[in-house]
């Protein structure tokens, strides 16, 4: 009995140190990209450019992950020790050229090359190790995890959700206290720190003993035989309302700060965020454990988009955003929706990879995960714009005098109207993709892998 006992404990010890921890230090670095909004104006301010100008550092971030994702997929589908290590290395080279091209732009104010180095060492270098750490671990969990596949990929995704959440206040306490230049230090250390994560996680990821990878008819074959093995058209669909997913997560969460303001909660900004990224955390580890339990994991995907859809409606109905200031009912419903389409939105990233395995098996299913990861590149490059250029076109800016918590009045320039309008876009979409769902998505056989 105590020799059993001995050997199980062993194989949980195993599980969790050779597939969980280290996939939450790999997605709890990378995830730390989602804290450009900490400091991107002082960027902005320290080399001498407008924030829209080094705002597409952070777009090519996200494009270039999933591009990369995409492309690399067959390296973490043959070596996941390869790609985990070139994940922590380009990872923290991109943050130690960003923090060397900021240094140089302070050099230099308004230096152009600068601001390519910010583009290329931020976006592109940062972006493959971002695209390859988080791939790297997805498919080891799957394999860890078999039967609660969907509470392992959450548990490593809402890492990633969740390393906002983390790393904010440390990262602002470093701009605070690490004096002039502080800005460009702070990358220059966290780079450091988040290689030793990362190599630390490389060295841990492994496989099962037991796992072979298939050598059978459908091991050889291309990703697009393995795609066609169902009907086109069911793939189509699981990008589709991947992309919208993101897509109206990304034009909600660009505008939260300045919606957040605008309902008259100024001096709440900084709470309301932190909670809404342990939403976005804990609808990725949520929805996707709940998936487990369920005969069909798409089930999980209409459920997002019909609790969207609702409490979209109901902010438009009610006016929410342009009447919330002073309404106690109103700010509830704005605050809902805003944690209903973060809880949404991170659970669709969490979903993907079991969903995909679900249909398509396990052979191929890093390479596949990673072309899917597409749709986030694109989503990147259009959701944030899509809403600054709603805000941008409809309604009019307007003052608002707040009291911040230290007694001082704030005036903040706000849009209520284009804040308003922005809704009206998403909730197409998420009708959209709710159709696609019920439609093109068929059922999937959960013991296919």
């Amino acid at each position: 009995m105590g020799k059993e006992t001995t050997k199980t404990g062993g194989w949980r010890t195993n599980k969790w140190v050779r597939a969980a921890i280290p996939a939450l230090l790999l997605h709890c670095s990378i995830g730390t990209v989602y804290c450009w909004s900490i400091f991107s104006q002082e960027i902005a301010d320290y080399i001498g450019f407008s924030k829209g100008a080094t705002e597409w550092a952070f777009s090519f971030a996200i494009f270039f992950l999933g591009m990369s994702a995409a492309f690399l997929g067959n390296v973490v589908e043959k070596d996941i020790h390869k790609s985990s290590l070139i994940a922590a290395i380009c990872f923290a080279a991109g943050m130690a050229g960003t923090g060397f091209f900021i240094y140089y732009g302070g050099q230099n104010p308004g230096s152009v090359l600068a601001l390519i180095g910010i583009y290329i060492c931020y976006g592109f270098i940062m972006g493959i190790g971002l695209g390859t750490g988080y791939l790297s671990p997805v498919k080891t969990l799957m394999l860890w995890f078999k039967d609660r596949k969907g509470l392992a990929t959450g548990l490593a995704v809402a890492g990633f959700g969740a390393a906002k959440a983390i790393a904010s206040p440390i990262m602002q306490s470093m701009l605070d206290n690490l004096g002039d230049g502080g800005i460009y230090k702070m990358f220059l250390i966290l780079a450091a720190v988040y290689f030793v994560m990362m190599f630390v996680g490389h060295l841990l990821l492994k496989k099962p003993d037991d796992w072979h990878e298939p050598q059978n008819k459908e091991e050889r074959q291309s990703i697009m035989s393995v795609l066609k093995t169902r009907p086109m058209s069911n793939y189509i669909g699981i990008w589709v309302m991947f992309y919208i997913n993101i897509t109206c997560g990304l034009a909600l969460i660009s505008q939260e700060k300045m919606i957040v303001k605008c309902i008259g909660l100024a001096s709440f900004v900084g709470i309301i965020s932190t909670v809404s990224a342990i939403f976005n955390a804990g609808g990725r580890l949520g929805f996707s454990a709940w998936a487990d339990t369920m005969k069909d994991r798409n089930t999980i995907y209409k459920l997002i988009f019909i609790l969207s859809i609702a409490f979209t409606a109901i902010v438009m109905l009610t006016g929410g955003i342009q009447n919330g200031e002073g309404n106690t009912l109103l700010i509830v419903l704005v605050l809902g929706l805003i944690f209903v389409v973060n809880a949404g939105y991170g659970g669709g990233f969490s979903n993907v990879p079991t969903l995909l395995s679900d249909h398509y098996g396990m052979g191929n299913i890093s390479a596949i995960h990673g072309i899917t990861l597409s749709a986030w590149a694109f989503a990147g490059l259009t959701g944030n714009q899509m809403a600054a250029w709603i805000v941008k076109t409809f309604g009019e800016e307007v003052s608002m005098d707040h009291l911040l918590s230290d007694g001082s009045i704030e005036t903040i320039t706000v849009n209520p109207t284009g804040y308003q309008c922005v809704l009206y876009a998403t909730i197409v979409l998420y009708i959209i993709a709710l159709i696609v769902s019920l439609l093109l998505v068929k059922p999937a056989n959960k013991d296919k892998a």
